[in-house]
């Protein structure tokens, strides 16, 4: 591992601190079921391939929602954002199954210093691979033809604002094709490689960024990160 890549792993425990706070507020207060909304309707589909999608794989992505919801407390789904979308420049009708979350934290002084790059990659590095992992869970989907990737898109506060200003948010996509994906899953390539081989677009605020390239690395604060106070309803299980 280099010494760029150690100080930017350094610096993302900042954010942890920061992070735990937030979680500390709002422990306890969850509801008993994820908000079907964050789910997009069949009716919302404009191809047969998508709606044919969603129509077999409903129950894979109720429990993605759910999951998520239960048992990463501090990722906000967004409304009507899992789904089989067509992942940008598709020149075809190719379906990505998608999700975009809103990353809780309050931003930290040393995690604004850093580069939009490096902003990125940390998140990347944190939540890509966790989130392929949920998303990629049910064997019926992921082998399913006719779906052909997987897009992640993350969102988080870029830096702290002043009282009457509006917050900034940066935001990236991450497009990943389902046989980049299939290896990761099969332990035959890592994160790094995933960004790598993905197509990342950037937003700062409304500005889009255009094309990012980003090294990345195994992070393994889903994994191991405890949010203080907080229970799993009951019946919930949460798999790595």
């Amino acid at each position: 591992m280099s010494q760029h890549t150690s100080h930017l792993i350094r610096t993302l425990s900042v954010v942890l601190a920061v992070t735990s706070l937030v979680l500390i507020l709002f422990a306890g207060v969850a509801a008993a079921q994820a908000s079907g909304d964050r789910i997009l309707s069949n009716d919302q589909y404009t191809s047969d391939k998508a709606r044919r999608l969603a129509q077999s794989h409903d129950g894979a992505l109720r429990e993605l929602n759910e999951g998520v919801y239960h048992c990463l407390p501090w990722l906000e789904v967004q409304k009507q954002s899992i789904g089989f979308f067509k992942p940008k420049g598709a020149t075809q009708d190719d379906r990505y199954l998608s999700m975009r979350v809103y990353i809780e934290q309050d931003p930290s002084p040393q995690f604004s210093k850093l580069r939009t790059e490096e902003r990125a990659a940390a998140m990347f590095s944190r939540y890509v691979g966790p989130l392929v992992r949920r998303m990629a869970a049910s064997r019926p989907l992921l082998s399913d033809n006719q779906l052909d990737g997987f897009t992640v898109i993350l969102e988080w506060q870029k830096q702290a604002v002043s009282a009457g200003d509006r917050p900034v948010h940066e935001t990236i996509a991450v497009f990943l094709k389902k046989a980049v994906v299939t290896e990761y899953l099969a332990g035959r390539s890592s994160v790094g490689h995933l960004a790598e081989v993905a197509q990342v677009l950037g937003w700062d605020g409304e500005t889009a960024l255009g094309a990012l390239k980003l090294k990345a690395w195994d992070d393994n604060f889903v994994s191991t990160y405890k949010v203080a106070n907080y229970q799993v309803a009951s019946g919930v299980t949460c798999r790595q």
